[in-house]
């Protein structure tokens, strides 16, 4: 028996659905369709080999069993082709499935024509053939099949090999027809429901990757509407934040603004706020860019991982002595610093302070080839519906329009890269998130000594 086929679409994490995710469906349902024959013709095999014994030596009917002997090494060497043709993983078309059953159509019309032609009790091993047929093939290929089988059953009726048994149909199964009907009947089947469900079950997978891969790209255009919508706003309220940041500018210097300190004081810090906007729009729009790969910086993953956590802090001045950051990764590695991963990070920490101002765990750590980001907090911890549909839009225990996005946004920026994001609540209190991310496709690769052996 051939190996059993392994999956060409494991670990696959296609970033959008397109023609190429389609067809890369298509290619691994054909190549495990392939196998299923693969695996039901060395079945053929070893069943003839062992109906040609029991017939020729144990029920002494005399029958070619040189000819029918070379007729399966035929199909012996037919099937290690298809194993060879298998083994390249190339995609299977309809036609090569066509021809293969076509092959095994011939392959059982020759042993039926030397073996009692229409009479044999095992010609009713073609109806397997026209339901793998039904079940595998495009319609005018289904056809084909059956024209073809429906073509040798006449071709055997006029000019097999009539075998010289007894007419004893009437002595019920010791009869060697009616012996042979109800293995044929067994046989049939039992790879029917074999075969059928094992093929069924491929189609079945095939469908769920496809609803699966297109959910994501709804998802994923979902976030690039949201993207433009936010770039657009950037560019909105810059000129108006520009010309309060002017306003501002010139209150300062006014004499009744000068001459009260408290009004004073208030100016500054509208003008610090405005600043921040400012800030915040700037970020949005290098963002974009960067996401493109437009902007990025060499640095490492600790020092990458030390400025996310300095930047954070001072955006968020409240967290003070709550927060605690970790950095357990180890021996640092060159990266890119990446502004789609410190917004995410930075997502992930805004709601943990939001949902628990009292005490906040932030820890990094390297487990493997990955780097694993852990976030602790000691909040209400999340709702049994909200961790079912981790990673879904629009779930959230904030109750505000529009919210539930931030986890959204966290996930799918991992999983453009790879990574995953997963969600629980611990049993001492509290809810803990963790992104695990592949060093592979954040890290760069270290330049070797040119002078290395």
């Amino acid at each position: 028996m051939t190996p059993a086929a392994p999956d060409p679409l494991a670990g696959a994490t296609p970033a959008r659905l397109g023609p190429g995710a389609s067809v890369g469906l298509e290619k691994a349902t054909g190549l495990k369709n392939l196998h299923q024959l693969i695996q039901l013709r060395w079945i053929a095999v070893f069943g003839q080999v062992f109906t040609i014994e029991v017939v020729h030596y144990g029920f002494r009917i005399p029958i070619p069993i040189e000819q029918m002997l070379i007729v399966l090494g035929c199909l012996v060497a037919f099937n290690v082709l298809s194993l060879l043709r298998w083994r390249t993983r190339r995609e299977v078309t309809n036609t090569e499935l066509m021809v293969a059953l076509l092959v095994d159509i011939g392959m059982l019309t020759a042993q039926l024509y030397l073996s009692g032609g229409a009479t044999n009790p095992f010609v009713f091993l073609y109806l397997l053939q026209v339901i793998l047929g039904a079940v595998l093939l495009q319609p005018w290929s289904t056809w084909t099949v059956v024209g073809v089988t429906v073509l040798c059953f006449a071709g055997l009726a006029l000019f097999g090999r009539p075998l010289p048994l007894p007419l004893d149909h009437y002595r019920g199964l010791a009869s060697p027809y009616m012996l042979g009907m109800l293995v044929c009947f067994a046989l049939n089947a039992a790879l029917l429901v074999t075969f059928i469900s094992r093929i069924t079950g491929n189609l079945r997978a095939r469908d769920a990757n496809l609803a699966r891969l297109q959910q994501r790209a709804a998802e994923e255009e979902h976030i690039v509407r949201m993207g433009l919508l936010a770039s657009g706003a950037a560019h909105e309220l810059g000129t108006p934040l520009s010309t309060l940041a002017v306003i501002l500018g010139d209150w300062q210097h006014l004499p009744h603004f000068t001459s009260d300190p408290e009004l004073a004081e208030e100016v500054t810090e509208m003008e610090a706020q405005v600043q921040r906007c400012k800030a915040i729009v700037s970020g949005i729009l290098l963002s974009a860019g960067e996401a493109r790969g437009e902007s990025s910086e060499e640095t490492t993953i600790c020092t990458f991982l030390d400025e996310l956590v300095e930047d954070w802090r001072r955006r968020r001045p409240s967290a003070g002595a709550a927060f605690a950051y970790s950095n357990r990764f180890g021996q640092d590695l060159p990266a890119v610093s990446d502004s789609a991963l410190r917004q995410m990070v930075g997502n992930v920490l805004d709601n943990a302070l939001e949902a628990s101002p009292q005490g906040l765990h932030f820890d990094a750590a390297r487990e493997g080839d990955a780097l694993v980001l852990t976030v602790t907090d000691q909040g209400p911890g999340f709702l049994p519906a909200m961790l079912q549909q981790l990673g879904k839009p629009y779930q959230s225990s904030k109750g505000r329009p529009g919210g539930g996005l931030g986890l959204f946004l966290v996930v799918n920026v991992a999983r453009t890269v790879g990574g995953s994001v997963t969600a629980r609540n611990r049993q001492e209190g509290g809810a803990e998130v963790k992104i695990t991310l592949p060093l592979a496709a954040i890290a760069l690769a270290e330049e070797e000594d040119a002078d290395a052996a």
